[in-house]
């Protein structure tokens, strides 16, 4: 009989809890490793996570600590789930503990700030060759997976076979978790939905109505797809889990932080005001310049994510946003070039 691979899962937040506790009840040996020693504590022992995910019972299975080296101890398999700020801080800090059976995967979205590197790239720098890499990405609100709401996502990356492990750990009764081998589609889709959803947000704020959600929407794909080709990810990991669903997502649904983030702006609220009503990191702040960074190194114009860039560094108000995107030249849905 196979033993369940042990797992190691770094960042106690709401998604990694969330992901922790949907491993440990498909029987995996789960060890979760957080900062806070209050809600580790809370997570090991009352088996409930009450800063993220409160009232939601975890599983009593799942083990919870501080101690990093403790954590990555046993591990077969890694998966990081920290904001993208922290990413690369946390692979140096687990670098020096994984064990060498250990391969690495993330669920976290986002570019490196600063730099505007992929996160696989970060990895396999820190990491170095000869690590097997993925990342899990696709539509997911932490509070649905962690109370057991039917949820698909995908795992992409270099190596079919640890692709593969990583899906086998995630996929369960209520959970379908696929594979692929585009990291870079998975990241941007991942990384440039955050920045559209603040779009949505605003328009839904202003009360524009549903016509004009659908059209951001679709709009936001089509510069998704424009920069997916720029830089050779493959048209159809932004047309699936990855892009498209992960989009409608966190466009639509009110779960979403940037989305949140985008209603408070469209309604009239500061920027600083929404972020702190929010309580929890927003991606979208910072993946918008990383997005634009990315835009114009590869020349490719992203009308809609240059707007919110703008609106979230109080460049221009929301209405002025929306006017200058109204304003601009009638022309083809698509270049003619886009999916050759």
């Amino acid at each position: 009989m196979t033993t369940a691979p042990s797992v190691a899962v770094l960042g106690a937040g709401s998604w990694g809890t969330a992901l922790a506790a949907l491993i440990a009840r498909h029987g995996h040996p789960v060890v979760l490793w957080g900062r806070d020693a209050d809600s580790i504590a809370a997570i090991d022992q009352r088996h409930e996570n009450p800063r993220y995910l409160p009232g939601i019972a975890l599983p009593e299975e799942l083990r919870a600590t501080t101690d990093l080296a403790a954590a990555l101890r046993d591990a077969d398999l890694v998966l990081v789930v920290v904001p993208s700020h922290a990413f690369a801080e946390t692979l140096r800090a687990l670098a020096a503990h994984r064990p060498q059976r250990a391969g690495v995967a993330w669920a976290t979205k986002g570019f490196e700030p600063g730099s505007g590197r992929f996160l696989h790239e970060v990895a396999a720098e820190t990491l170095g060759a000869g690590v097997p890499l993925a990342v899990v990405t696709g539509p997911s609100f932490a509070k649905e997976v962690a109370i057991g709401l039917p949820t698909a996502l995908t795992v992409h990356s270099d190596s079919a076979d640890f692709a593969q492990q990583v899906a086998d750990v995630l996929h369960g009764p209520a959970f379908r978790a696929y594979t692929g081998n585009d990291m870079v589609g998975a990241e941007l889709g991942g990384a440039m939905k955050n920045v559209l959803a603040v779009a949505t947000g605003v328009a839904d704020g202003m009360n524009l109505g549903l016509n004009a959600r659908a059209g951001l929407i679709t709009r936001g794909l089509n510069e998704m797809l424009r920069l997916s080709a720029a830089i050779g990810a493959q048209p159809e990991t932004l047309m699936g889990l990855a892009g498209l669903g992960d989009l409608v997502l966190t466009c639509t649904g009110d779960l979403s932080r940037n989305r949140r983030l985008g209603l408070a702006l469209g309604r009239g609220q500061s920027i600083a005001d929404a972020v702190r009503e929010i309580g929890q990191v927003v991606e979208s702040v910072q993946t918008a310049d990383e997005v634009m960074r990315q835009a114009q190194r590869h020349g490719v114009e992203l009308p809609i994510s240059r707007a919110v860039q703008a609106v979230l560094h109080g460049e221009m108000t929301p209405a002025d946003g929306l006017r200058q995107l109204l304003a601009r030249d009638q022309k083809p849905e698509y270049p003619e070039t886009l999916f050759r």
